[in-house]
């Protein structure tokens, strides 16, 4: 859209939009048909394990009934938010995959209650945060005049040309669910019943940083990456991709130890009631440490993903993402019988690891990585900071013991207070090494 509107009026922009929501809705219209009433079909592809138990069965098939028009919803979430961000309105599009974890979480605490199954209290959270997410979008399209009337004519010319970018395109930012989902499909020939819940669990706690910090950033800095290599300026495109990755560092790292050491009291704090029992906190926290370990990765992935994708280039990410994909799948072989569901998140980390190191390597083949000067100095400033924050962290710690006896109220102030006091140690720590935030101006 950003190409195409300098070359169109505002009025060919508008029927270029509806075209293209017309299509977009159509075909996933359809593919939420399918998917709602081959449910069956997709429980015994996707989760072969849970075969043998009609009863937990049944509850998958009703889930992913309820869930799967969020398939729909979040589509026409990402197409407004493109929109948007080809206008330069950042805030609305990045803010919106927090709404997902939000709205999990609160189910997760507020409504399990009130089921006779409480994870079906996240089925039905997952459907009210697609619509959240939609709506929330639409008063920033109209603010443009561009909130979309879906319409269908065959062989418009933009059409045809968002459709043979998208495919490799969704493929390549799509990697790390792929993972997920494997992780999902093997946990469920793992003997008990609880991984695939304490994977679910863990992987929203991951995924929040990521969505606030992750896709935030890569949402700014794709269009400014197309712009500077529209423009031919190579130097200035380096310049802002290493801003990017140093902000990914930044924001990510202490994001990722902060998940490691406060995985018990961020697990018992937010799920330990009704059938999440004690037996679960272990297992959760030890499969959101293994899944940390690739946060920064995951938010790297989508930096660098943008500059392949600002230069018109989806292909390479794809070509990374297969062998990605077959890292994981090797790995997750390698780690289940060892250590279980935990192996399953830890080999998504890594492949999620080879991945970014993969694309930084062919970026700097194509002399476009970020130079090489002041990253040490960077480093040793961030590490004094991330230092400080372990100190207060750790000096903070108390037993998965204190933390069950607490009330609710007293573990959401004692988690904020820890939160509060590492992260301005972390902060002190960064200004005490000499970091600054002009360090960050472009």
């Amino acid at each position: 859209l950003s190409a195409y509107r300098t070359r169109v009026s505002k009025e060919e922009i508008k029927v270029f939009v509806d075209h293209v929501a017309g299509w977009l809705s159509g075909i996933l219209v359809l593919v939420t048909l399918v998917g709602v009433l081959g449910a069956p079909l997709l429980a015994t592809i996707f989760a072969p394990g849970y075969r043998g138990d009609p009863e937990k069965f049944v509850l998958l098939v009703d889930m992913l009934r309820i869930t799967f028009p969020y398939i729909l919803l979040i589509s026409l979430t990402g197409f407004a938010g493109a929109i948007l961000n080809s206008y330069g309105r950042f805030a609305a599009p990045a803010l919106t995959p927090v709404l997902l974890n939000l709205v999990l979480i609160s189910s997760a605490v507020l409504l399990s209650p009130l089921f006779e199954q409480p994870v079906m209290a996240l089925a039905w959270g997952v459907l009210m945060a697609g619509l959240l997410q939609l709506m929330f979008q639409l008063p920033f399209l109209a603010h443009l005049r561009l909130v979309p009337r879906p319409r269908l004519r065959p062989g418009h010319p933009g059409v045809r040309q968002v459709l043979t970018l998208m495919l490799p395109i969704m493929f390549s930012v799509s990697v790390g669910q792929i993972n997920l989902l494997l992780d999902t499909v093997l946990a469920t020939s793992i003997e008990g019943d609880s991984s695939v819940s304490w994977l679910y669990y863990s992987d929203r706690l991951m995924e929040l940083p990521l969505g606030i910090f992750g896709i935030a950033i890569a949402t700014v800095i794709l269009p400014t990456l197309s712009r500077l290599h529209g423009s031919g300026d190579e130097a200035q495109f380096s310049r802002t991709l290493a801003w990017g990755l140093r902000s990914v560092l930044v924001l990510g790292l202490p994001a990722c130890l902060a998940l490691i050491l406060l995985s018990h009291p961020l697990v018992i704090t937010l799920y330990q009631r009704g059938e999440f029992g004690v037996d679960s906190i272990v297992p959760t926290a030890s499969s959101l440490q293994a899944y940390s370990v690739g946060l920064v990765a995951f938010m790297s992935i989508k930096i660098l993903v943008s500059a392949f994708f600002s230069r018109q280039d989806s292909h390479t990410p794809v070509r990374i993402g297969v062998i990605a994909l077959v890292c994981n799948m090797a790995l997750n072989l390698l780690l289940i019988i060892p250590l279980a569901h935990v192996g399953l998140a830890l080999a998504t980390s890594l492949a999620a690891i080879i991945n970014a190191g993969l694309l930084l390597w062919t970026l700097q083949k194509r002399g476009l990585a970020p130079a090489s000067a002041g990253w040490l100095v960077f480093g040793l400033r961030l590490a004094g900071g991330l230092l400080a924050m372990i100190l207060v962290l750790q000096l903070l710690a108390q037993p998965d013991e204190l933390w069950i006896a607490r009330g609710e109220l007293q573990r959401i102030g004692q988690l904020l207070l820890t939160c509060a006091l590492g992260g301005s140690a972390y902060l002190a720590g960064l200004w005490l090494c000499g970091l600054r935030v002009a360090h960050f101006r472009l």
